[in-house]
């Protein structure tokens, strides 16, 4: 069964860019809707980003209203990599970050469109 492995969380200052990254694990994510989310205690799991690959491109991408313009999602590999670049970053973007799979025809920015989910990785932003 697939996986998924997140990396690149970081603590870093207010403005700052921030790379994560995303692999799929035993498995391919070719014909997949893959998406970031993220969460901070307390509060429901919210969406960042969503893309909706099918081989061999990237048919389509959505973003929170509150990172258009800042955070772009990227997917290569033939789509197993999912990468999340983040830019001027701010305090309110600090969340545990999870990448999430799932392989309907909605790729949309709510949890129920995905069934597959990594372990998550931190990013925190102070000023």
């Amino acid at each position: 069964q697939m996986q998924l492995a997140e990396s690149g969380g970081a603590a870093v200052k207010v403005g700052e860019s921030l790379k994560l990254s995303c692999a799929t694990v035993g498995g391919t994510a070719e014909s997949y809707c893959m998406a970031w989310f993220r969460q901070v205690p307390g509060k429901q799991r919210e969406g960042v980003a969503t893309t909706n690959f099918r081989r061999p491109r990237v048919y389509s991408t959505a973003y929170h209203d509150s990172v258009k313009g800042r955070f772009f999602v990227i997917r290569s590999n033939g789509g197993n990599i999912m990468d999340l670049q983040m830019n001027a970053l701010k305090p309110e973007d600090s969340a545990m970050y999870y990448c999430e799979a799932g392989d309907g025809t909605h790729c949309g920015l709510e949890t129920a469109d995905y069934n597959t989910w990594g372990q998550g990785t931190q990013v925190t932003v102070s000023s």
